[in-house]
């Protein structure tokens, strides 16, 4: 998806004639749903301005295309420039642009990657060249229709000087491969003809056209590349913070010794890499003939990967690449140079068939090995046994005198590369509270079904495509066919549903074993790994009620070791032991939900709970001709209980400096006449309020207080906030008070509401811009509430009073 694309000649009059960042944000926010930070704006004004000057050559095609933030299929990632036209030989061509704002770097001694400030600090991260090769690399394996075009990329760093740090000889493979620009007219000069060269003659947007709606191809699957790894063979592209994680534990892995043993910890959620990561370690190591071996405690994995190496290498170094983490109980020290433990989570305490064995996993292992390894995510603990958390490494670590290294990892693939999918997850599980409690179907493909048959039939369809789709269901069902090969175990009397357990016949090996998709996977036989999509069975273990979680393990089969003793876990510790099993319950179907890569149906045997999900799910917006007001909400949405207390110190008559030591407390229906251009008060008109320490006061604020649940998601319900009167810039993405005579609110009263702005604009013949339309969009956990949309005959009335500057008393 591109967020937004013109040819030369329009972007340069965008530039020139409007603010550019603005323009971008109106369609960011359209296209995926939400807005981004001031800093990413500011880098947009600021960066866009520096490429338009590099674009203003007669010598680059006025009708070239550009393309701002194209979103990399099935990834969170977004390329920052893109300009497309023909070669010398009408050759279409595609020069990919990494725009940065760096003033200064520093070199390292690793592989792609460099050292500078951002994000508030010192960080080691991938090379800008490296970044924009990867972004390619990353854009012709997931996009068919780039497969006819020669892509060219470089990178800009437009604030930063020559200095033989960022251009050094160290950084030649990327920097040959991508080309570095930096500060200056000169840098800018080689720039404009690094893109002549490639780009002769305009395409009017057509190739932007067809990368847009190009055929997606499948996303790669870890176990189906492992040959290839294993061989050498770049079969996966390390992005960000996965190139910086690999390159850091590659310098670790090879500097320790048993005299200086190493730890390393990489914390990461589901998608984020963490198997790709370990298995190129794994690989990379192998070739520089450590004694090295992949350890997890979840055969799954191992199984499937084992049978996937099988017949291309011999059984005896097939067996020494892997191993379940039980295996290290009487392991000499430091036999191994480095041992990599994926799913590091799920390690336990003792092992052996009895759990008889051994004093503590994670300390064997780092006492087996001069470097180990953990790939962490303790959100997916499923188990009362997992005991695999950081506190815990680090622990070991000390008493064995490692020295420990904490990174982590971020870059989103699987779920469609939606962070936003995850992080609604999260909040509608009630695992953590996030910004998500709604979900945008943009990107992921997510669905509640009414019955477990139509859902079975829906993971049927779309295994046979390639046979990447599974049914899994939580663990609310005994296993009778274990003893009874005919019985069925996951039964739904009432809609005649029977299936069995997967357990038996293919064990470790369902998830790629041909006919499984008849039967229904656990957690044990899918954890780490992957699926295109999964259908999850909710049982009762996980219910709603009057819209809270509640968890229930004695809805848990009783053959479910994974919660076994939970009842004696309660009598001892009543408060720690639910909030354990809670976690469990609630990581168990995290775990199952974020198996598919491009999608996630579910059934729940509880109405209530599914009606929650169903509630869970943002509907789509359609854009009306002019204007769409909801005028007649329900009553129960007019209900005002909000407290008319007034939460701050007020500053007396006499001693009050206007906009210095205190600000106006205003109710918002007279903001609008209160502000004029002097900004001039009378001081005994209004009350005057002392703000919070953290604000300080400047001409145009004033606090009001905002009644009503259609904002409820930033502004809880009787909120004070802190505005700022006739605001100047941008608005897109902000929080606003605005006026237009057929705005009705019903919460509010009056021509004027209070809600999140977005527009489009156009340029027209005259040279003028002018709105085409204006959103003010509700943000409320109420999906009832409309947006109010104004078309091109109406929106140039709407009347910005205020914008939002934040919440400070509830």
């Amino acid at each position: 998806m591109i967020v937004y694309q013109a040819t030369k000649s329009k972007f340069l009059d965008h530039v020139h004639t409007s603010d550019i960042e603005e323009l971008v944000q109106d369609v960011f926010v359209r296209k995926l749903g939400h807005g981004v930070g001031i800093a990413e704006v500011r880098s947009w004004r600021n960066s866009l301005e520096s490429m338009a000057k590099v674009l203003t050559d007669v010598g680059i095609p006025a009708d070239s295309g550009v393309a701002i933030e194209y979103n990399i299929p099935q990834t969170g990632k977004r390329v920052d420039f893109i300009l497309t036209g023909l070669g010398e030989d009408q050759s279409p061509k595609v020069v990919v642009i990494e725009l940065k704002q760096w003033e200064k770097s520093q070199r390292t001694e690793k592989d792609g990657i460099v050292s500078t400030f951002v994000g508030g600090a010192q960080r080691e991260v991938s090379h800008p060249s490296y970044q924009a090769w990867s972004y390619a690399a990353l854009l012709e394996d997931f996009n068919e229709a780039v497969r006819g075009m020669e892509l060219r990329p470089c990178a800009y760093l437009h604030n930063h000087a020559r200095d033989d740090t960022i251009d050094h000889r160290f950084y030649a493979t990327w920097t040959e491969r991508a080309p570095v620009f930096l500060k200056g007219e000169a840098e800018r000069a080689k720039l404009r003809e690094f893109i002549k060269k490639h780009v002769k003659y305009g395409d009017n947007i057509n190739l932007l056209y067809q990368i847009e709606n190009g055929r997606i191809r499948p996303s790669k699957m870890l176990a189906d590349s492992l040959v290839g790894m294993l061989d050498g063979q770049p079969e996966f592209t390390l992005i960000d913070d996965q190139k910086v994680v690999f390159e850091t534990v590659m310098a670790i892995a090879q500097k320790a010794t048993s005299n200086a043993k190493r730890v390393v910890i990489i914390e990461g959620g589901p998608g984020t890499g963490k198997s790709v990561v370990a298995i190129n370690l794994l690989a990379k190591l192998t070739r520089l003939k450590q004694n090295c071996r992949y350890v997890s405690k979840n055969a799954a994995p191992r199984s499937v990967y084992e049978s996937k190496l099988s017949g291309h290498f011999k059984k005896s170094r097939i067996s020494n690449l892997f191993s379940g983490s039980g295996g290290f109980v009487e392991t000499v020290a430091n036999t191994f140079d480095t041992l990599i433990v994926d799913e590091a989570h799920r390690l336990n305490e003792k092992s052996g068939l009895y759990a008889n064995l051994g004093e503590n996993q994670i300390k064997e292992l780092i006492r087996a090995s001069k470097c180990t390894v953990f790939f962490v995510d303790e959100d997916q603990r499923v188990t009362l046994k997992d005991i695999g958390v950081k506190d815990a490494i680090e622990h070991w670590a000390r008493l064995a005198g490692a020295d420990v290294v904490t990174m982590g990892l971020s870059s989103q693939f699987r779920c469609n590369g939606s962070d936003g999918y995850l992080a609604w997850l999260d909040h509608t599980l009630g695992v953590r509270d996030t910004a998500n409690p709604l979900l945008e179907l943009r990107t992921f493909d997510f669905r509640v079904f009414d019955s477990p048959n139509d859902l079975h039939q829906e993971i049927v369809a779309k295994n046979k495509i390639n046979n990447k789709a599974r049914l899994v269901a939580g663990y609310c069902w005994k296993w009778p066919s274990k003893n009874e090969p005919t019985a069925f175990d996951v039964v739904l009397p009432e809609f005649d549903f029977r299936k069995r357990w997967n357990l038996a016949k293919d064990g470790s090996l369902w998830i790629v074993a041909p006919n499984s998709v008849e039967e229904i996977g656990c957690i044990h036989t899918c954890q780490g790994l992957e699926l295109d999509y999964v259908g999850v069975i909710v049982g009762d273990d996980f219910v709603i009620r009057n819209g809270q979680v509640v968890c229930q393990p004695e809805k848990r089969a009783s053959s479910d070791k994974s919660i076994f003793g939970w009842k004696r876990l309660l009598t001892e510790q009543p408060i720690a032991g639910k909030q354990q099993l809670d976690l469990i319950i609630k990581n168990t179907y995290r775990t199952l939900m974020t198996r598919g890569m491009k999608g996630c149906y579910i059934y729940c045997t509880d109405n209530e709970t599914a009606s929650y999900f169903r509630s869970r799910i943002a509907e789509p917006f359609v854009a009306t001709p002019d204007v769409a007001i909801n005028t007649a909400l329900p009553l129960e949405h007019k209900a005002l209980s909000a407290s008319n207390v007034i939460p701050f110190p007020l500053v007396k008559r006499k001693d009050v400096r206007p906009f210095e030591n205190a600000v106006p407390l205003i109710e918002l229906r007279f903001a609008a006449g209160m502000f004029g251009n002097t900004q001039v008060f009378d001081v005994d008109s209004v009350q005057w309020v002392e703000l919070p320490d953290i604000y300080r006061p400047q001409p145009g604020m004033f606090v009001a207080q905002v009644v009503g649940e259609s904002m409820n998601r930033r502004i809880p319900n009787g909120s004070w906030c802190l505005f700022r009167a006739n605001p100047q810039g941008t608005r897109s993405g902000k929080v606003v008070v605005a006026q237009h005579r057929l705005i009705s609110d019903p919460e509010l009263g009056g021509s004027f509401t209070i809600k999140l702005y977005s527009s489009a604009k156009e340029q027209a013949e005259d040279g003028e811009w002018r709105h085409l339309r204006v959103e003010l969009s509700p943000d409320s956990t109420d999906i009832r509430f409309e947006p109010l949309v104004f078309g091109p005959e109406s929106a140039g009335s709407v009347s910005i009073v205020a914008e939002l500057i934040g919440v400070i008393d509830v």
